[in-house]
């Protein structure tokens, strides 16, 4: 008998994550703060609940995918909460980008009542989501890992068990790693590009094949060229994984500069209430710098 699927958070990429759930046969039992969110999934044959707590009573696997920490310990262990309707043998999933201490803490909580729970942050941003190739990194037991990767191959493709606890929220701070400072140097090579002239879409197709290239190269500097900064991932929520990024750090003193340059810049473009825009506009704290416009 398949696992019946509870799913929380239905924002940008859980809804699409909970719909590729649904294409591949599980019966899915949804909640979103916002219940609207949720219509779209009711009317594919999803059910709605009307609590966290609801969600986990009818689920035997139940996924979180919300903004941030407080949220998911909200989630997990606020009133309704998950932790209310826990039952022995149900696992819980927590694909949210949260704290590994954090983490930590609330699968203690929940193994008091014989939940088990694996920590499953994502990398592949909306595309990845809908397409169903998302990278999973997990932290928690084999076992339970072994019962539900069913469940992750309904979402993604790089499915990959790093540790205990917390392993995989620490996995995912060091993809944020990455990722930021790859966004940096896509942002400065359009920079120079620009400042020299260059006709940016062949300086791009020059360097990408090679060994400069990367996943910001490829999908994000042609919409900068365009002047496109719609999401795909928003800046506020970027800026919440690198203040957990430097916040790790602090707690192991580790010096990591590229990460709060990177942080820095991204400050000034909240600034100019631009925190909803997509990563990539994270050039326009240069453009502004450099009095300079990338474009196409």
């Amino acid at each position: 008998m398949a696992e019946r699927i509870g799913f929380i958070g239905l924002g940008i990429m859980g809804k699409p994550m909970c719909r590729n759930l649904m294409k591949a046969g599980f019966s899915c039992t949804v909640y979103n703060r916002t219940r609207a969110r949720a219509e779209e999934l009711v009317a594919e044959g999803a059910v709605v609940a009307d609590s966290p707590k609801e969600v986990t009573e009818k689920s035997d696997i139940v996924i979180t995918i919300v903004t941030d920490t407080p949220d998911v310990r909200n989630v997990m262990l606020g009133p309704k909460g998950v932790l209310e309707g826990a039952r022995p043998g149900v696992v819980v999933i927590d694909m949210s980008t949260i704290s590994p201490s954090v983490t930590q803490e609330i699968a203690a909580a929940l193994e008091k009542k014989d939940v088990e729970m694996l920590d499953a942050p994502v990398s592949g941003g909306d595309k990845g989501a809908i397409a169903g190739t998302l990278s999973i990194m997990v932290g928690g037991k084999q076992q339970v890992f072994d019962r539900c990767l069913p469940v992750f191959q309904g979402m993604g493709k790089n499915i990959n068990l790093i540790g205990g606890h917390g392993a995989g929220q620490m996995t995912k701070l060091c993809n944020q790693v990455a990722v930021s400072l790859a966004n940096l140097a896509m942002a400065e090579a359009l920079m120079l590009g620009a400042k020299a002239g260059l006709d940016l879409e062949k300086m791009l197709a020059a360097i990408s094949g090679g060994a400069a290239g990367s996943w910001q190269l490829s999908n994000l500097a042609p919409r900068v060229i365009k002047r496109d900064f719609a999401p795909g991932f928003m800046v506020k929520l970027q800026q919440k994984d690198l203040r957990l990024v430097l916040a790790a750090a602090n707690e192991l003193g580790l010096g990591l500069p590229g990460v709060s340059l990177v942080h820095q810049l991204f400050n000034t473009i909240e600034a100019a209430g631009e925190g909803a825009e997509g990563t990539q506009i994270l050039v326009k704290a240069l453009e502004r710098m450099a009095g300079i416009e990338v474009k196409g």
